[in-house]
């Protein structure tokens, strides 16, 4: 059972920031697994549990990632992430193509979410042509996630507007991914096992904009509509 964060992780991820070597990671490696790994993949395991039974038609699964980077993809970075994320997706989907859930833990922040960052130009296509043809849905979903207050809207917007439908659904309309996030200071209920409460209660508010987001790929292309 998840017991919250200790001061211990957030020193380590500190830590691990400015001595971003192989040596270093090599003689705390114990300390990671202890202190920011097992934490995180108890908070993984308990949120995967509580998903299933609020919201057991979403089939979702747990996956921890891991510290270290990909070699092939350093580019004069150290070898390790100074973070470490954990996941609730469908089992089998390619990782930033279709949303997922998410929790992040890094030195400075913890943060959690809901959304997808390699989404296909086709389905942002079939996103605007959604709104075109009838915002309210849409509109409905923004405001939501406006009134609670909890999340905002992240991913890359495009150089070029595509259009403007409005001030509510401009934001959604004109990026190239669609993200929720709520970013906080490590502080206060991080160290406290009732984290897990407030990630869970964030993630079944973004459940309405979950299915609407996993929805885009399955219609027709906007030119044949």
């Amino acid at each position: 059972m998840f017991q919250g964060y200790t001061q211990g992780a957030v020193d380590f991820l500190w830590n691990l920031q400015f001595n971003n070597e192989r040596s270093w990671f090599q003689a705390h490696k114990e300390e990671f697994l202890a202190l920011v790994d097992r934490p995180t993949r108890e908070l993984a395991a308990q949120l995967a549990e509580e998903m299933q039974s609020a919201c057991p038609k979403l089939g979702l699964e747990p996956k921890v990632s891991r510290i270290y980077r990909d070699a092939r993809r350093l580019f004069g970075r150290g070898p390790y992430k100074d973070h470490l994320w954990l996941s609730l997706r469908r089992p089998g989907e390619n990782d930033g193509a279709i949303p997922c859930f998410w929790f992040e833990v890094a030195p400075d922040h913890y943060g959690y979410g809901m959304g997808c960052w390699d989404m296909a130009p086709s389905t942002m296509a079939k996103l605007r042509a959604r709104i075109d043809r009838d915002p309210k849905p849409v509109e409905k979903l923004a405001r939501a996630v406006e009134k609670r207050g909890e999340f905002r809207l992240e991913g890359q917007e495009y150089k070029r507007p595509k259009g403007d439908p409005g001030p509510l659904l401009y934001p959604w309309y004109n990026r190239r991914q669609i993200s929720f996030a709520c970013e906080r200071n490590c502080e206060g209920v991080f160290f406290r096992p009732e984290l897990a409460g407030q990630v869970l209660e964030g993630w079944k508010s973004l459940e309405p904009q979950y299915r609407f987001l996993c929805s885009l790929p399955g219609d027709p292309e906007p030119d044949k509509m």
